[in-house]
């Protein structure tokens, strides 16, 4: 993602050219909360045989590609990301769970014209990464003309940022977050208007049969995971860098105390969080 175009601070696939501040741990974080939902989804997927060759396509720190080497022993992953920092965490990574021989870290930036050489892959897994192609329709064309003649593309998308609070949150400022979201959503549509799209559509136009599709809500309660505090914290610390100037100052005032750790009222102190968030998988063949 170029440094013109706001991101979603906890899309778990990204292609990034900028400086991460921060992005990589979040990814780590939304691997870890979402690990139980991203195993479901690559059971879910509709195979003829177990697939050998994989790439996935903004690949971050990994969430996609471990979940995929888990679920397909006897594969290997092409793991594409522009983002020098996110590829030595996987490697990292895959080092550490003993799987290093299985994957295969490649750095680019999808937005250019020529692609890497990603072989005659039998799956492709894009999880939160296709909206922030410039040119999602030329990319969707690549990934068609890559694949092996019947390969899946999986492709996951995000309805928005995740929730956390109650509606009733904080006492001082009620509705807060969804005032924080409406701001980041206002921002991101003006970078990013392919961010919750319908693939379906563009997926057939591409060449693709579209063979399932399938919508996930995700409600996780924070006493399930501590890990759902500190996710809450990285994500609403990163809005608040791109969309401060466009709150009312008591909103920015909250905002302000729930990501201060050393504030009585730091989300890090609250036991009432939950995450809730929605995405939509497409499963599409090239037959």
């Amino acid at each position: 993602m170029n440094q013109a175009r706001v991101h979603h601070p906890a899309s778990h696939g990204h292609h990034h050219k900028h400086g991460t501040d921060g992005q990589a741990e979040i990814l780590d974080l939304d691997a870890e909360v979402l690990a139980e939902h991203t195993a479901s989804i690559t059971a879910w997927l509709p195979r003829h045989t177990g697939p050998h060759r994989i790439v996935d396509l903004g690949c971050g720190t990994g969430a996609g590609t471990f979940a995929l080497l888990d679920r397909f022993p006897d594969a290997h992953v092409t793991a594409v990301d522009a983002s020098a920092e996110h590829l030595q965490r996987l490697r990292a990574k895959a080092c550490a769970r003993g799987v290093q021989e299985r994957v295969h870290p490649v750095q680019a930036d999808l937005d250019e014209a020529v692609w890497p050489d990603l072989g005659s892959p039998d799956l492709v897994w894009a999880s939160a990464s296709m909206h922030h192609m410039a040119h999602p329709d030329r990319a969707l064309r690549a990934v068609h003309d890559a694949l092996a003649p019947g390969g899946l593309f999986a492709v996951v998308e995000l309805a928005g940022h995740p929730r956390f609070l109650p509606g009733n949150a904080p006492e001082a400022r009620p509705g807060l977050e969804e005032r924080v979201h409406a701001a980041a959503d206002r921002l991101q549509a003006e970078h990013m208007p392919h961010r919750g799209a319908d693939w379906g559509p563009m997926l057939a136009a591409a060449g693709f049969t579209v063979e399932d599709e399938r919508a996930i809500a995700v409600n996780i309660e924070s006493s399930r995971s501590e890990a759902i505090g500190r996710y809450a914290l990285g994500i609403l610390q990163r809005i608040r860098g791109v969309i401060a100037e466009r709150l009312s100052p008591e909103d920015l005032t909250a905002l302000d105390q729930l990501i201060d750790t050393s504030s009585p009222h730091s989300i890090l102190r609250r036991d009432d969080l939950m995450l809730r968030t929605e995405r939509t998988v497409w499963a599409a063949r090239r037959t």
